[in-house]
């Protein structure tokens, strides 16, 4: 009898680890599904996430598509390339007509100094189009951004035909960006590389092909 007994309890004491170790199996496979449905989606994350537009690519210099066509004569629109602004500008034909009137008055009016504009942009209006001017709205002086003053007179007096004034230091520029004498900006805006898609898509950022 005694012996049955023992044999009892030796039963009793490999049943009880045995389903312990059947509850820790069962735990470890679900907590191994859970890791691996957990680890999956890391990875997925990066991958969708690589299909995206890189913001360091548009930093770079990604071309930007502008449409001009809702600019009105005399206005100007804002646009982002490199994350500068880019100012595209509409000149009336008064306008237009008035930039080779103050010559005398400009520090470079004939873009001596190649490095701010693209050679097909060496031109009074300093762009392709004749009435549309695109420039990189930031001071060649000491990177602040100008003010606007499209419109001739006001504040900016009499003599003034329209252009941009950097109210930081004083710097003016005429309505094709052109520097004016005096001003402690050194050159003229920056004409930034671009072409038209269509009359009224500009394209940023890519040079046009010249004929």
């Amino acid at each position: 009898m005694s012996d049955i007994k023992t044999d009892k309890s030796n039963a009793l004491s490999f049943s009880a680890p045995t389903q312990i170790d059947q509850e820790k199996r069962n735990f470890l496979i679900a907590a191994t599904v859970c890791t691996g449905a957990i680890g999956a989606a890391a990875v997925a994350v990066p991958f969708v996430g690589s299909m995206l537009p890189s913001e360091r690519a548009k930093a770079a210099g990604a071309p930007v598509e502008v449409d001009i066509s809702k600019i009105q004569p005399g206005g100007m629109l804002t646009a982002e390339w490199r994350g500068q602004p880019v100012w595209i500008i509409n000149r009336t034909d008064a306008q237009t007509a008035e930039l080779s009137k103050h010559n005398d008055q400009l520090s470079d009016p004939m873009c001596e100094v190649t490095s701010q504009q693209p050679a097909y942009c060496k031109n009074t209006g300093r762009g392709i189009k004749p009435n549309i001017g695109v420039v990189v709205g930031i001071c060649t002086h000491l990177g602040c951004s100008p003010t606007a003053k499209l419109e001739a007179g006001g504040d900016m007096g009499d003599q003034w035909a329209g252009g941009f004034f950097c109210p930081c230091h004083g710097s003016k520029f005429d309505l094709a960006g052109r520097v004016f004498k005096g001003s402690p900006a050194p050159t003229n805006l920056v004409v930034p590389p671009h072409q038209y898609l269509t009359d009224t898509t500009l394209l940023i950022g890519v040079d046009t092909v010249e004929a």
